[in-house]
This record gives structure tokens, sequence and C-alpha cells, in this order.
């Protein structure tokens, strides 16, 4: 059952809110920072964090606040072309002493003028380029990474793990081995990672997950590598909640380092890996009316 104060939240109710944290972190932060600081700010109870969908079993708080994120990208409140770090504009920063109303009309007016701008470039493209571009996520911020992640969550398990092992390979990982096993405590591999003179026993586990990894997950993962490894990898294509967070870096416990759907599509951008990246030139042309003045 979804408790009522969390079915009555909307992801316009984390517009403002995600501006006043991002500006009171010093104009940037990590997706975690953001999160841990809306929790506290709502005072969300653990019942409501650990609140799902019942169909698709995302975490419903921090589905939200991803959506306010990406629709707060339309009108250039905030950008995020670093690797999971989230950064305040100028824009941003004048929106943060707006009204919520005002937020969402320019949020509004510029997804429809975004809007506009895709189905115009469709109509320009050939009738072959117009199916494959139709391809394209409903995610508000639908581009080359939420396309992939619909791929990648569509893919079979053990395909997702042959994928992890190269990429992991690509990463400067050796011996990687996917061992299958089941009744492991979730451990779907390990590998050697070579970091100048020095080597560390890793274990990973990979999660085709369309939703959110608990923090169970990561007890339970850290369980299974205990004695076995020097560190711990989850790789997961959904997200992973505040309390899974919270968990993989808990004082006194080794620590386990998460991969979520965002970051692993970054990785696979980085190697090429089911990516292809096309530089693209533009040009802005403007008319020089000094010039016809003097013919």
């Amino acid at each position: 059952m979804i408790p009522g104060n969390v079915a009555s939240i909307k992801k316009d109710d984390f517009y403002v809110p995600t501006l006043h944290v991002l500006r009171d972190l010093g104009g940037s932060a990590s997706i975690e920072e953001i999160e841990e600081k809306l929790i506290d700010r709502f005072g969300f109870t653990q019942a409501d964090l650990d609140a799902t969908y019942p169909t698709s079993g995302d975490n419903i708080i921090t589905d939200k606040m991803s959506w306010a994120r990406s629709y707060l990208k339309f009108p250039g409140y905030v950008s995020n072309d670093s690797k999971g770090v989230w950064v305040l504009t100028e824009a941003g920063r004048l929106a943060a002493d707006e009204p919520l109303e005002v937020v969402r009309k320019y949020i509004r007016e510029a997804k429809a003028l975004r809007r506009a701008e895709q189905l115009k470039a469709k109509a320009s493209l050939a009738v072959g380029d117009v199916a494959d571009d139709e391809a394209e996520s409903d995610h508000p911020n639908a581009d080359w990474s939420d396309i992939l992640l619909a791929r990648l969550q569509s893919i079979d398990p053990a395909a997702f793990e042959r994928l992890c092992q190269r990429l992991l390979r690509e990463h400067g990982f050796v011996r990687v081995e996917v061992t299958g096993k089941s009744g492991d405590g979730g451990i779907d591999g390990h590998g050697v990672l070579r970091v100048n003179l020095v080597s560390f026993n890793v274990l990973f586990q990979c999660k085709r997950y369309k939703g959110s990894v608990g923090s169970s997950t990561i007890r339970d993962f850290r369980g299974a590598m205990q004695g076995r490894a020097d560190k711990g990898l989850v790789i997961t294509t959904g997200t992973f909640t505040p309390d899974a967070r919270r968990e993989a870096t808990r004082d006194g416990a080794p620590a386990i380092d998460l991969i979520d759907g965002e970051a692993l599509c970054d990785l696979l951008r980085e190697v090429n890996l089911g990516v292809v990246v096309r530089p693209v030139t533009t040009y802005e042309i403007s008319i020089d009316e000094t010039f016809f003045d003097e013919i």
C-alpha cells in the first residue's frame, strides 16, 4: 500500500526544492547528495522511501525526483554534462527565487519548444531515418541514454552479465569471469583491477532492473563477498535507493561501489560499446547589414 503523503507527491513539488538544494550545495551536486537533502527537507519516512509503483516496481520518491531533474533541464535551469554531477545554471539561480507556478510555466514553454524542434527535425529526415528515430523513449529527457537503457533492459540477463564482463575489461580489469552460480549471495562474477602497481580483487553483481536496488541487496552482497575480495561492485540499469547508497558506504563495513543506469551509459559511451559517437558540426549564420549599406 502506498502511503498517502507519497501518493500525493508530484514531480512538480521537487522543482524549486531541487534548485534550492543545488544552490545550498555550492551550485553542483551528485544525485545522491541531491536526494539526501530533499529527503531531509520533505521529512520522508522509511516507509515513504520504500514505496514502489505496483506495476513497474520503481521507487516512487526517487523516480519523481529524477523526473523533476530532467524537466528542469528544458529551460536550462540545470545541466548534467559531467558524469554523475548536476550543475545549477545562472538561469536556475534566478528561478530558485521564483514561485512554483512561474517555474512550471517556463518548463512547459521550453518543453513545447523542444518538442516542436524535434518534430521539425523528424519531418526533414528521410523515411528510413524516421523509422529509427521513432524508437525514442517517452522520457522527458529522451536522448541516447534513455534509448540505450531501454535496450539494455530488454536483453537476456545472461547477455547483460557478459556485457558487464566486457565493460570491465575495457576499463582495465583483467581475469574477469562470470560465474553464473545461483545461491551465491548475488555474486555474478569476479575480476582483478590493476591500478599502477597495485591490484584489487573485485566481486561484482549485475542487476538488469527497471526499478531501484534497495539496501537489502547491498547488505546481502556484502555478506557474500566477506573475506573473498578487496572490493565489491554492483551494476544496474536502474537506480539505487538512498538507503542502498548509504549502506554501500556505511562506516566500519567494506565499501561497495555502485554504478546506476546513468553512469552505466556513460561508461559504455566512453569505450564505444553499443554506442556510436559521431562528431556533428553546426554553423550559426547571421546577416551583416553594414555590408549592404556600404555597397
